[in-house]
Protein backbone atom coordinates (compact mmCIF):
# COMPACT_ATOMS: atom_id res chain seq x y z
CA UNK A 1 0.00 0.00 0.00
CA UNK A 2 1.03 3.58 -0.98
CA UNK A 3 1.11 5.92 2.20
CA UNK A 4 1.50 9.48 2.11
CA UNK A 5 3.94 11.67 3.76
CA UNK A 6 1.68 12.83 6.96
CA UNK A 7 1.06 9.17 6.96
CA UNK A 8 5.00 8.00 7.28
CA UNK A 9 5.43 10.99 9.56
CA UNK A 10 2.91 10.87 12.00
CA UNK A 11 4.70 9.01 15.39
CA UNK A 12 3.27 6.51 17.02
CA UNK A 13 3.71 7.30 20.23
CA UNK A 14 1.77 10.45 22.30
CA UNK A 15 3.75 10.22 25.57
CA UNK A 16 7.02 11.77 25.50
CA UNK A 17 9.77 12.51 28.35
CA UNK A 18 9.44 16.13 28.46
CA UNK A 19 9.03 18.74 31.80
CA UNK A 20 5.92 18.55 33.06
CA UNK A 21 5.03 15.06 32.46
CA UNK A 22 3.36 13.53 35.31
CA UNK A 23 4.84 10.17 35.96
CA UNK A 24 4.09 7.37 37.93
CA UNK A 25 6.89 5.55 40.16
CA UNK A 26 7.04 1.88 39.62
CA UNK A 27 9.90 0.69 41.29
CA UNK A 28 11.69 2.03 44.76
CA UNK A 29 11.03 3.35 48.34
CA UNK A 30 8.26 5.78 46.31
CA UNK A 31 6.57 2.84 44.19
CA UNK A 32 2.71 3.92 43.13
CA UNK A 33 3.22 7.60 43.84
CA UNK A 34 2.81 10.27 41.05
CA UNK A 35 5.48 12.89 40.60
CA UNK A 36 6.33 15.69 37.73
CA UNK A 37 9.32 16.02 35.37
CA UNK A 38 11.04 18.69 36.29
CA UNK A 39 14.08 18.70 34.33
CA UNK A 40 15.73 16.09 31.73
CA UNK A 41 19.62 14.93 32.70
CA UNK A 42 20.65 12.54 30.10
CA UNK A 43 19.10 10.06 27.78
CA UNK A 44 18.76 7.80 31.20
CA UNK A 45 17.53 9.91 33.73
CA UNK A 46 15.55 12.83 34.74
CA UNK A 47 15.15 15.32 37.68
CA UNK A 48 11.27 14.38 39.27
CA UNK A 49 9.24 15.92 42.11
CA UNK A 50 5.83 15.30 43.94
CA UNK A 51 5.38 18.05 46.55
CA UNK A 52 1.52 17.06 47.07
CA UNK A 53 2.60 13.24 46.64
CA UNK A 54 5.39 13.00 48.99
CA UNK A 55 8.13 12.06 46.44
CA UNK A 56 11.14 14.27 47.18
CA UNK A 57 12.68 16.05 44.61
CA UNK A 58 15.31 13.61 42.91
CA UNK A 59 17.22 12.24 39.85
CA UNK A 60 15.49 8.85 38.46
CA UNK A 61 16.22 6.71 36.04
CA UNK A 62 13.22 6.19 33.40
CA UNK A 63 13.15 2.37 33.84
CA UNK A 64 11.13 3.20 36.89
CA UNK A 65 9.05 5.88 35.55
CA UNK A 66 5.92 5.42 33.85
CA UNK A 67 4.37 8.29 31.95
CA UNK A 68 1.04 8.93 31.90
CA UNK A 69 -1.31 11.16 29.79
CA UNK A 70 -1.07 13.96 32.42
CA UNK A 71 0.78 17.48 32.07
CA UNK A 72 0.95 20.44 34.55
CA UNK A 73 2.48 23.53 32.86
CA UNK A 74 5.66 24.91 34.27
CA UNK A 75 8.93 25.94 33.31
CA UNK A 76 11.70 23.98 32.97
CA UNK A 77 13.95 23.75 36.57
CA UNK A 78 11.15 25.59 38.88
CA UNK A 79 11.02 25.25 42.73
CA UNK A 80 8.74 22.51 44.47
CA UNK A 81 6.74 25.75 45.61
CA UNK A 82 5.78 26.59 41.86
CA UNK A 83 4.98 22.58 40.89
CA UNK A 84 2.94 22.44 43.93
CA UNK A 85 1.36 25.75 42.72
CA UNK A 86 1.23 23.99 38.92
CA UNK A 87 -0.22 20.71 40.18
CA UNK A 88 -2.82 22.14 42.66
CA UNK A 89 -4.11 24.67 39.28
CA UNK A 90 -4.47 21.25 37.01
CA UNK A 91 -5.79 19.14 39.18
CA UNK A 92 -3.87 16.20 38.77
CA UNK A 93 -4.39 13.82 41.58
CA UNK A 94 -7.77 14.03 41.35
CA UNK A 95 -7.35 13.31 37.45
CA UNK A 96 -4.86 10.33 38.49
CA UNK A 97 -7.45 9.22 40.35
CA UNK A 98 -10.36 9.29 37.74
CA UNK A 99 -8.19 7.31 35.25
CA UNK A 100 -8.64 3.71 34.56
CA UNK A 101 -4.44 2.73 35.71
CA UNK A 102 -5.22 4.54 38.78
CA UNK A 103 -8.46 2.49 39.63
CA UNK A 104 -6.47 -0.92 38.57
CA UNK A 105 -3.69 -0.04 40.88
CA UNK A 106 -6.18 1.06 43.80
CA UNK A 107 -8.64 -2.41 43.32
CA UNK A 108 -4.68 -4.47 43.33
CA UNK A 109 -4.05 -2.79 46.43
CA UNK A 110 -7.11 -3.41 48.21
CA UNK A 111 -7.32 -7.09 47.03
CA UNK A 112 -3.57 -7.54 48.25
CA UNK A 113 -4.89 -6.58 51.51
CA UNK A 114 -7.73 -8.98 52.23
CA UNK A 115 -7.23 -11.47 54.78
CA UNK A 116 -9.20 -14.86 54.58
CA UNK A 117 -12.07 -14.39 55.72
CA UNK A 118 -12.42 -11.50 53.33
CA UNK A 119 -11.86 -13.74 50.09
CA UNK A 120 -14.05 -15.96 51.49
CA UNK A 121 -16.79 -13.26 51.80
CA UNK A 122 -15.67 -12.36 47.84
CA UNK A 123 -15.91 -16.05 46.48
CA UNK A 124 -19.13 -16.30 48.15
CA UNK A 125 -20.70 -13.14 46.83
CA UNK A 126 -19.12 -14.42 43.64
CA UNK A 127 -21.01 -17.86 43.49
CA UNK A 128 -24.27 -15.75 44.33
CA UNK A 129 -23.88 -13.69 41.37
CA UNK A 130 -22.91 -16.23 39.18
CA UNK A 131 -26.21 -18.09 40.60
CA UNK A 132 -28.42 -15.28 39.94
CA UNK A 133 -27.24 -14.75 36.33
CA UNK A 134 -27.62 -18.15 35.41
CA UNK A 135 -31.31 -18.31 37.17
CA UNK A 136 -31.82 -15.38 34.87
CA UNK A 137 -30.71 -16.56 31.88
CA UNK A 138 -32.44 -20.01 32.21
CA UNK A 139 -35.48 -18.32 33.07
CA UNK A 140 -34.70 -16.17 29.25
Amino acid sequence: PIRTIEELAKMPYTRFVEVGRVVLINYGPDAGKIAVIVDVVDGNKCLIDGPTTGVARQVIPYKRLALTDLMVEFEKGSHSKTIEGAMTASDVISKWETTSWAKKLKAKKTRASLNDFDRFKVMVARKQKAKMVADKMASM
